[in-house]
This record gives structure tokens, C-alpha cells and sequence, in this order.
């Protein structure tokens, strides 16, 4: 089974169990916390697709560890201008361990129950002229 999470724009294909490097989640280590925007999940027999989230799907998932990314290196140049611009960038992730992820039955609300027994009824009946 898995599923694919949008974290911070981003999305990340998580299975249960499973170490994911996000961008920086600021929360203490060891704390779990919920991902609501599920897109996609596969359980193995079937698939479900959300438009865009699916709304009866949630992952859990915990913080295993905070830190900063290999260093990235930004160099700006302009030719024949004596122009040079050399600049680090190191960017901050978390990484987080998957728990859970669970898939509850969509429920019917109240009020489309009562539309659709109330089309039923008047299917059946002509209107008199």
C-alpha cells in the first residue's frame, strides 16, 4: 500500500514505514502529526484518486530528524563586465518516518439521501392535466 502526499507544494510517493527527506517541518523531534492532502492512494487491490485530495484520507507520520542539505553553489556572471558573484545556499529538511496511512469509507450526507429518495418518489407518479 501506498500513497502519494503533498507536502509543502511537493509531492512524495510514502509507504507505511517508510524515511522521507521533506523541506523543514517545524515541529520537535518525535512529534506526529497528521498529512491531510493525500492525492493518491494504491492499497493493492484498488485505486483511489482524488480531485485533487482524496477527503476521507489522512498519513501519519512522525519527525525522525532535522537538518541542512549538501551545499549548493550559485555563481552570477556577466561577460566583458568584471561582474562575478560567487554565493552558498545550504536548505534546511526534515526527515520524517510514515506511521499510518488510513483510508476511511466516504460517507453520504444527509441531505443527497434525501434528494435521491425524493426523485425516487415522484419517478413514478404522472402529473395530472
Amino acid at each position: 500500500m501506498y500513497a502519494i502526499i503533498n507536502i509543502a507544494g511537493k509531492q512524495y510517493k510514502a509507504s507505511k514505514g517508510q524515511n522521507i527527506r521533506v523541506p523543514k517541518i517545524d515541529k520537535e523531534l518525535g512529534t506526529t502529526f497528521k498529512v491531510d492532502e493525500v492525492l493518491f492512494i494504491d492499497d493493492g487491490n484498488s485505486i483511489h484518486i482524488g480531485k485533487p485530495n482524496l477527503e476521507e484520507a489522512s498519513v501519519t507520520a512522525s519527525i525522525v530528524n532535522h537538518g541542512r542539505d549538501r551545499k549548493i553553489l550559485v555563481y552570477k556572471k556577466k561577460r566583458r563586465k568584471g561582474y562575478q558573484r560567487k554565493n552558498g545556499h545550504r536548505q534546511w529538511y526534515s526527515k520524517i518516518k510514515v506511521n499510518s496511512i488510513s483510508l476511511s469509507s466516504p460517507k453520504k450526507s444527509a441531505s443527497k439521501e434525501k434528494k435521491s429518495t425524493a426523485e425516487k418518489k415522484t419517478r413514478g407518479k404522472k402529473k395530472d392535466k
